[in-house]
């Protein structure tokens, strides 16, 4: 008898168009989680469906149409999600590995992917939210749903969850490849900006009010205390890529983009980029590396909006490094690594 593995990979979601319709469940949905706005039910209810998402959905709406059309009629995240599924499939047609994909928030759901899982008598199950970084808001609640529904199910196969993979080459190899259709000396400054998380978020990692993420050299040392802090495995990913691309330190700078307020974690990108564009640099390459398809959050926030930012004071352009997405080394080195798991 053949032993059956089954791969779930996980990514946030997107809204199925961009309307209010379609976004303002995505919305709900979204910041409904616990692990995304960490405030009392009570309190998280009412700011999500009595303030956020009534009047921010026709505002998202607008940014969501913006990226459908930049991206030719659909979104990127699932098409890329969806590409990268199938490529793994082909790789793995001769050798009883199949891979599914899901979002944690809209379509298609992990709880009817997994139902299909189900059926499917695995004998083991991956589960990989496709997040290289952990965080509790991404990662954290991705593993937390997948283990929840398996918890209904009467038998429950052999599971292995992978909660970061920040520092696989694969990954950072398919960002250096990515790099190299871009000059590197032909820009004044070169930006790593990550998704943006709130202070608070990242200082539960530690023990409480006498240690915080701030009593920890994140930006310079990854160490034992702080392996699942974002903004230290962050600066470490960037310190990865530099070596790897033979930047010296004084060539780039690591920030963190997507801010609601002042409480998130700094530096702050468009804020670094203003700085930037005051200094007189003219020319910067933007890689977003806590993404591993392209999405609003690049093509839309990095790519436009950033653009203009850039402009506004002085700056001249702006260009982002695409993320994995599927190319090659990133496609086939995911497989060699999920092959390693597959038992």
């Amino acid at each position: 008898m053949e032993h059956k593995t089954g791969i779930l990979l996980i990514q946030l979601g997107t809204p199925k168009e961009p309307t209010v319709s379609a976004v303002r469940p995505y919305l709900r949905e979204f910041l409904s989680d616990p692990r995304v706005i960490d405030i009392p039910a009570i309190l998280r209810y009412f700011l999500v469906y009595c303030i956020i998402a009534p009047f921010r959905a026709p505002k998202s709406t607008k940014i969501y149409k913006e990226l459908w059309e930049e991206a030719g009629g659909s979104s990127p995240l699932m098409t890329h999600t969806k590409n990268l599924t199938e490529e793994l499939n082909h790789l793995f047609q001769d050798e009883n590995i199949f891979v599914h994909m899901a979002m944690r928030y809209q379509e298609p759901s992990m709880e009817s992917v997994m139902e299909e899982m189900r059926v499917q008598n695995y004998d083991r199950i991956v589960i990989l939210p496709l997040y290289p970084h952990y965080a509790s808001s991404s990662t954290g609640s991705s593993i937390q749903k997948a283990f929840e529904i398996m918890s209904q199910w009467w038998v429950i196969p052999e599971v292995e969850v992978i909660n970061q993979f920040y520092r696989k080459d694969f990954y950072l190899d398919a960002l250096v490849e990515q790099a190299q259709q871009f000059d590197l000396d032909s820009y004044d400054h070169i930006i790593m900006s990550y998704h943006g998380l709130p202070e608070r978020h990242v200082d539960k990692v530690y023990n409480g009010a006498d240690d915080l993420c701030g009593d920890h050299q994140c930006e310079t040392v990854l160490d034992e205390s702080n392996k699942f802090c974002y903004k230290a495995t962050s600066f470490e990913t960037s310190r990865l890529l530099a070596q790897k691309l033979g930047l010296r330190e004084e060539q780039y700078t690591v920030s963190f983009q997507s801010r609601l307020d002042k409480k998130w974690i700094t530096p702050f990108s468009d804020e670094v980029i203003e700085e930037l564009a005051q200094s007189g640099m003219k020319r910067l390459l933007v890689f977003s590396p806590a993404f591993v398809a392209d999405c609003l959050e690049t093509i839309i926030e990095i790519g436009s909006e950033y653009q203009e930012i850039f402009e506004e004071h002085g700056g001249e352009k702006i260009e982002l490094v695409p993320s994995c997405n599927t190319l090659p080394v990133w496609v086939h080195g995911l497989a060699e690594f999920l092959r390693s798991k597959s038992g």
